[in-house]
């Protein structure tokens, strides 16, 4: 067994009915975040039609960049399946069936009573060096081969059948091969600033480096900035990463909310801690309970259809409140201003009451949700200001 680490990957999807939009690719974004936690950079994820000779091309070149390789789908029965014939082919090997897996196969069918389609014998093939991976959840097993300083790992399309096979075999197998080199990642999560802000104030030469590399990411709720490093041998990945973000925090601080994946729930609840909020929403379609829905300090959500005044807002919302015997009263209004949305926001700690006024950038939908974040920015820094000491 080979001594050094797997630390680059590839992912090819393999699959026309992936390029013509039949079918969403969930697997390559799934194996590629658990992989880049693992401490395996993915080089590539590229998404390849049923065709022999590019499928052979594309491995041959995975197979150059990356020490493993992973190959979604193109294990069925049918002429179209080719991921085993490229596999062999790139190796130039001549697969076979495999007897264990013959007598599998034919058992799947023979228990429910049905002849087995002698075309189902190509899901039994192997080649020289290869081990086979089962598939309790399918008829169609993975491969495990090991090339070189190569591992090739084939893994069946469907999610159903491709999860457990990775989780269950494929894995533990990485890991005990070895597995990832020193890496280190943290995700800072920004609010009440856009994304080219963010970058004017992070600036060329930290956006540039290597150690840590900075990225920012608009998100749907958020401005992402992630940090990532390799360990250089002096430092190591955790200590890069750490000083990368003592360095943002500097420039961006007001603008932090979290970490990682955090949601506004995760962020709000423990600054809450026993205290009950009740919120209002005009005009927004919902979206405030969409993004608080689930918390267990939310004890009354409403929505109205139609903006108030900034007068009705601060009493609806002081109401709401108390009529709900919350602590706290969040209320939000958003109405079109030309293409953007104006936006009023409420929030009522106790009876103390503050207000204010802000544009979402963008109308309908993305101006609503917009509006929504706003709202709980504002509680955020609201009961941050509380929090802070005096």
């Amino acid at each position: 067994m080979a001594t050094r680490p797997i630390t680059t990957g590839e992912i090819l999807a393999i699959g026309s009915e992936l390029l013509v939009g039949e079918t969403r690719d969930t697997n390559s974004g799934d194996l590629a975040a658990e992989l880049t936690s693992l401490g395996v950079e993915i080089t590539r994820i590229v998404v390849l039609p049923d065709r022999l000779p590019e499928i052979i091309d594309a491995l041959a070149a995975a197979r150059e960049r990356a020490e493993l390789v992973i190959t979604g789908g193109g294990l069925g029965p049918t002429p179209d399946d080719l991921t085993r014939e490229a596999i062999a082919g790139l190796l130039g090997l001549t697969p076979s069936v495999d007897a264990v897996l013959e007598r599998w196969l034919r058992e799947l069918w023979a228990t429910r009573g049905i002849p087995f389609p002698e075309t189902n014998l190509k899901q039994a093939w192997l080649i020289p060096g290869a081990q086979a991976l089962a598939n309790p959840n399918g008829t169609a097993p993975g491969w495990w081969v090991e090339a070189g300083a190569n591992v090739i790992v084939a893994l069946p399309g469907p999610p159903r059948e491709m999860r457990p096979m990775w989780a269950d075999h494929v894995l533990p197998m990485l890991r005990a091969r070895g597995l990832g080199a020193d890496r280190a990642a943290q995700t800072l999560r920004l609010t009440g600033i856009g994304e080219s802000a963010v970058a004017d104030l992070l600036g060329d030469e930290l956006l540039s480096g290597t150690h840590p590399h900075v990225a920012t990411y608009a998100r749907l709720d958020a401005v992402d900035v992630r940090i990532w490093a390799t360990g250089d041998g002096k430092r190591t990945a955790q200590t890069l990463v750490d000083e990368g973000e003592a360095v943002i925090r500097r420039i961006l601080g007001p603008y932090i909310f979290g970490r990682g994946s955090d949601t506004w729930i995760d962020v709000l609840g423990p600054l809450l801690g026993n205290r009950r909020v009740a919120c209002l929403e005009a005009g927004t379609a919902g979206q405030l309970a969409s993004l608080l829905g689930t918390a267990p300090w939310l004890v009354r959500a409403e929505l109205v259809t139609q903006p108030f005044s900034a007068d009705r807002l601060v009493a609806r919302c002081t109401e709401l409140r108390e009529g709900a015997n919350a602590h706290v009263g969040l209320a939000v209004a958003a109405a079109d201003h030309g293409e953007d949305m104006a936006v009023e926001i409420v929030v009522d700690v106790g009876g103390e009451v503050t207000t204010s006024d802000h544009t979402a950038f963008r109308g309908g939908d993305i101006g609503r949700r917009r509006a929504a974040n706003m709202a709980c920015a504002e509680l955020w820094r609201r009961l941050t200001v509380a929090e802070a000491p005096s």
